[in-house]
């Protein structure tokens, strides 16, 4: 049998003449590649890296509002609860849930037939009690004609009694003197006295009228108090006939209805009693609350003038205008806020009670604001910046100080002249000095950017970009 292993003083001779091969298919590729003069070009010459496809934006000079954003809630301008006053059987709506309603519009009728009687039978009280100060007052004029007569009638007793005595007195001296006799004299005096006693009648007689006539002043007092009050139960009556019958207080939208017709209606002011509710929604309210920090700038602002707010309805692209018409007397402690109420027309109906809203509240306007899109702004180590596009081609890294940011702008107080155009996307894959390649949205080339102010040149073609190297 072979063996299959070689002798041991041929194996270094194998592994000598495997690496000798080697080295020669090496020299060969390495003068086969020498000879290509191409990729001896390319050898020589280093590789430029890409533009970096990037979009941008212009630096404006233009006026900036300054505003201080919130999230507002919209609330009606006012809201009523419809309520019955009087119970009874609601009988008739005249409305459909959700329609608007105008201020003095009939929107429920209430069985009126128990308050109909009510108010008849209080007529009648009423007529009745007038025919009552008719007699009394008929009563009272008798009395007082009987005072009157009674009056008359002692005078004229005083004068007759007067007389009697005068005559009686006469009488005395003549029968003292023996001229009469003393039944003439007895005569003459019991006249006297008679008189005398009579005058005491009609005095009586004077008093007991006066206490008759004070009796019928005090009945005619009573019967006119008495008219009064049926005068008030009258009105009384008409007014709870009046509710019977419910009108809208305001100009405004129905909600749904707590009762339907056929139902019994209780008066007060239970929950239960509660027949719809009314929000008036032009105008209409947006509450917000703003740091109490601001508190001082507002109040500085709003005694120059009025003071706008903004707000952005959900799923909207325009806002609506309206004006600062309340501050709350007191901050929240437990917030740090304070509450603040604009008032707006709502004419579109955009603004609903209960909505949520992008409030934003105006103090003044700076006309002269250098503005770049947010998106621009870049942070880091050394603070904010922007990268600026240089010669159409270019950028250079260059900080920046935020003066304010609102919504998608950004206010810059120092670094940036309007003109001049800033990276708004691809700034992860730029430095100092990258070249770019602006882009219009799709993916497009656009034109240079303008390499200084606003009255530069036109905009040039870009730059194209540099071949891909090819690998031998």
């Amino acid at each position: 049998m072979r063996s299959s292993a070689l002798p041991s003083s041929r194996r270094p001779i194998g592994r000598i003449a495997r690496s000798a091969f080697a080295l020669l298919v090496a020299s060969t590729l390495s003068a086969t590649l020498a000879g290509c003069p191409r990729d001896r070009a390319e050898s020589k010459q280093p590789n430029r890296p890409p533009a970096v496809p990037v979009a941008v934006a212009p630096v404006e000079q233009k006026s900036m509002p300054v505003q201080i954003q919130a999230i507002g809630t919209v609330e009606a301008y006012s809201v009523v609860s419809v309520r019955a006053q009087v119970g009874g059987e609601l009988t008739q709506v005249h409305f459909k849930e959700g329609q608007d309603v105008k201020k003095g519009e009939l929107l429920f009728t209430i069985d009126p037939r128990p308050f109909d009687a009510a108010l008849a039978q209080a007529e009648a009280n009423l007529a009745r009690d007038k025919g009552l100060i008719a007699q009394a007052r008929a009563a009272l004029d008798r009395d007082r004609a009987k005072v009157s007569q009674t009056q008359a009638a002692l005078a004229r007793d005083k004068a007759q009694a007067k007389n009697a005595d005068v005559e009686a007195t006469r009488y005395a001296e003549l029968l003292q003197r023996g001229l009469i006799a003393q039944e003439q004299a007895d005569q003459f005096r019991t006249t006297a006295e008679s008189l005398s006693h009579t005058v005491l009648a009609d005095e009586a007689d004077i008093k007991s009228a006066e206490e008759t006539v004070r009796a019928d002043e005090a009945a005619v007092n009573s019967a006119q108090q008495a008219v009064k009050a049926d005068d008030a139960a009258v009105d009384n009556a008409k007014i709870q006939l009046g509710y019977t019958t419910i009108s809208s207080p305001i100009d405004g939208r129905t909600g749904s209805l707590m009762l339907h017709e056929g139902n019994v209606v209780r008066s007060g002011g239970t929950s239960d009693s509660t027949l719809v509710v009314i929000n008036q929604v032009q105008p209409i309210y947006v509450s917000f609350t703003v740091p109490q920090q601001q508190l001082p700038t507002i109040k500085r602002y709003m005694a120059d003038g009025r003071l706008e707010v903004w707000a952005l309805p959900p799923g909207e692209t325009q806002p609506l205008k309206g004006v600062v018409t309340f501050i709350d007397n007191a901050v929240d402690q437990t917030t740090g806020t304070i509450r603040l109420k604009a008032t707006f027309p709502n004419e579109e109906r955009r603004l609903w009670p209960g909505q949520f809203v992008n409030a934003s509240l105006t103090l003044t306007v700076d006309p002269n604001a250098i503005v770049v899109p947010s998106a621009a702004i870049q942070s880091g180590q050394q603070g904010q910046y922007v990268f600026v596009v240089k010669d159409g081609s270019t950028v250079d890294m260059r900080r920046v100080t935020v003066k304010r940011t609102q919504g998608s702008e950004t206010v810059i107080a120092d670094g940036l002249k309007p003109g001049e155009s800033v990276v708004v996307d691809g700034q992860p894959r730029l430095v100092a000095g990258a070249r770019v390649e602006v882009r219009r949205p799709g993916g497009r080339p656009a034109e240079s950017p303008p390499r200084g102010p606003a009255d530069s040149p036109p905009r040039g073609p870009a730059p194209a970009r540099a071949p891909a190297t090819k690998s031998g």
